[in-house]
């Protein structure tokens, strides 16, 4: 295998010269050509490194298929004005959750439940799997979404194979959003090869839950379905600015999606701007939105799409859309901007939520930036740019691809990057050692593989609740965890975080890493933890423990509250 996507060398290799496109058409590219870009070098490097094969192996069972995905991707967009909406994003998401959902399997032994051999046995085709799942999740996209046609007008379509001439695209107008799911059986089996689905056919449970989850039945997926829903939400989230371990941990549904739909509905549609009595104002840094004008309008269009969970204050309302990353924090760490709004003899003070503009429009046409100035209180004025004129989009203008992004606009690949950082490559620096050396998990994996290891053991009764030993209860509709026990409990089970470091500390670094997750209440004073009072017939003991946030993380619905625990505010 040629390892050009894995070393520079210099006299070896040369980025492949391509010929021009005509006018408003983007060229069919070969498969090198498409992954030759430095980023998803980075992200084809990442992924040998966690599947910790051979060279020839990792060409079969990865390569291989990338490449025909590749072939088949090019530079369609991954959507149209949400996350990836440029040319060549489909292909980079792709990537991106090959990588994130390798490494997050890392903490997992599966399948579930079976003998250490099984496992053992079962580990690379698991990976496979996975990887597959993650890769192909949204290949159905290329199917109803957009519409493709070549120079002469045909329009092509991808069950026929790959691009072969030079080829425009445009998406659907009133397509169905949920259609891409079912669509991806169309073309699967395009990118897997009979030989890699015989393979995987030989293992039941790893089978059903790639046809459940290639399918869009991700509730029938299991472990497998789980992970490629976590990977997509940190693509996504990384990609569009937002907070990605909150978006890891968030249902399908979740609160963070549809408090973004509901901005970017209300902005596109309600809101005036750049004008006295407007909702907010637009520069080309930063999108100011009146925050109680807001957080009222978003409350009430939430509510009237039935939306359950939405705060009652505007307090509540602040701190939701902060943890969630889709306001910016001030230089104290709160939601509230306070801002004089200066346009020439007109002056008025406010107080704003501040968004990256990204988030609402990512590449589609924006409003005209101010042409004054916003000056917040805290930390100085910030400069504003000159109006700018944008040309509104025509219709022709649809077919038009945009140039292909420059390295500049993968910043937030950076931060994905440090995020699958192994500490293994922390301490000898990339590429030491053998593709096949096994690296420790990360240590944002530790505190997701502690969640896993809770939320399994309280579904399947192995930790029991409410009992009077036991280290998890209910309280006020929600799970309270016993420290330092279940912890304590967590570190015995995994004699392996003992190796690596003392007994006394395995544990207490695993509470450092849940705390580190964020799905835990403070208190009234902004402590981890709380205390609950226990009066049972006889006697009155209490107990110190983590009141997490959503009893969801767990399960649907927890047992009825312990009659017995009373939390003390």
């Amino acid at each position: 295998m040629k390892r050009w996507w894995f070393k520079h060398q210099k006299g070896n290799a040369a980025e492949p010269t391509l010929a021009a496109a005509p006018e408003g058409f983007l060229l069919p590219l070969p498969a090198e050509s498409l992954l030759w870009a430095d980023h998803r070098k980075k992200l084809l490097e990442r992924i040998w490194q966690y599947t910790a094969l051979s060279e020839p192996q990792f060409e079969q069972l990865y390569l291989e298929p990338i490449r025909r995905y590749a072939a088949f991707a090019q530079q369609l967009p991954a959507s149209e004005s949400h996350h990836h909406a440029y040319p060549g994003g489909m292909l980079d998401h792709g990537l991106e959750l090959v990588a994130y959902s390798l490494k997050l399997r890392q903490s997992y032994l599966l399948p579930s439940g079976a003998a250490p051999e099984d496992q053992a046995a079962q580990s690379d085709a698991w990976s496979a799997a996975i990887a597959y799942g993650a890769l192909l999740h949204d290949i159905g996209k290329i199917a109803v979404d957009v519409q493709v046609e070549y120079q002469n007008g045909e329009v092509w379509h991808p069950w026929h194979g790959p691009l072969t001439q030079p080829y425009r695209f445009r998406y659907v107008v009133g397509r169905d959003y949920k259609l891409h799911g079912a669509a991806t059986g169309l073309l699967y089996t395009q990118v897997l090869t009979s030989r890699q689905l015989d393979w995987l056919s030989s293992y039941p449970i790893l089978w059903g839950h790639l046809l459940f989850l290639l399918a869009n039945h991700y509730e029938h997926a299991g472990t497998l379905g789980e992970l490629v829903l976590q990977a997509d939400r940190v693509s996504t989230a990384q990609n569009i600015g937002a907070n990605p371990t909150k978006a890891m941990l968030a249902p399908k549904h979740s609160l963070q999606h549809h408090l973004l739909t509901g901005l970017r509905h209300l902005v596109k549609n309600e809101f005036k701007f750049n004008q006295p009595g407007a909702a907010g104002w637009l520069t080309e840094d930063h999108l100011w939105l009146v925050s109680k004008t807001a957080t009222d309008k978003l409350r009430a269009y939430l509510l009237a799409q039935a939306v359950d969970g939405i705060p009652s204050s505007n307090i509540a309302l602040f701190d939701e859309l902060q943890s969630h990353g889709l306001v910016d924090a001030t230089p104290e760490g709160k939601a509230v901007w306070s801002a004089t709004v200066t346009e020439d003899d007109w002056q008025h003070r406010f107080t704003f939520l501040r968004l990256q503009p990204s988030l609402i429009w990512a590449n589609e046409p924006r409003p005209d930036c101010f042409c004054g100035r916003i000056e917040p209180m805290m930390n100085g004025p910030l400069r504003t740019s000159e109006a700018k004129t944008v040309r509104p989009q025509t219709a022709e203008d649809e077919k038009q691809p945009t140039a292909s992004p420059q390295r500049e606009d993968f910043d937030y690949l950076d931060d994905l990057m440090n995020m699958l950082q192994e500490r293994s490559e922390a301490e000898t620096g990339p590429g030491a050692g053998s593709p096949q050396s096994s690296t420790a998990p990360s240590k944002d994996a530790e505190g997701l593989a502690f969640l896993e290891w809770l939320r399994k053991g309280v579904l399947n009764h192995r930790l029991v609740v409410n009992d009077s030993k036991a280290k998890v209860h209910t309280v006020n509709g929600t799970f309270f965890l016993v420290t330092p026990g279940i912890f304590q409990r967590y570190a015995a089970e995994h004699p392996d975080l003992a190796d690596a470091y003392s007994k006394s500390d395995a544990w207490r670094r695993i509470q450092r890493q849940f705390e580190k997750l964020h799905v835990h209440l403070k208190t009234p004073n902004g402590q981890n933890i709380w205390t609950c009072t226990v009066r049972g017939p006889r006697s009155a003991s209490s107990l110190n423990g983590y009141l997490l946030n959503d009893s969801r993380t767990i399960s649907g619905e927890p047992p009825a509250n312990n009659p017995f625990l009373t939390l003390m505010s």
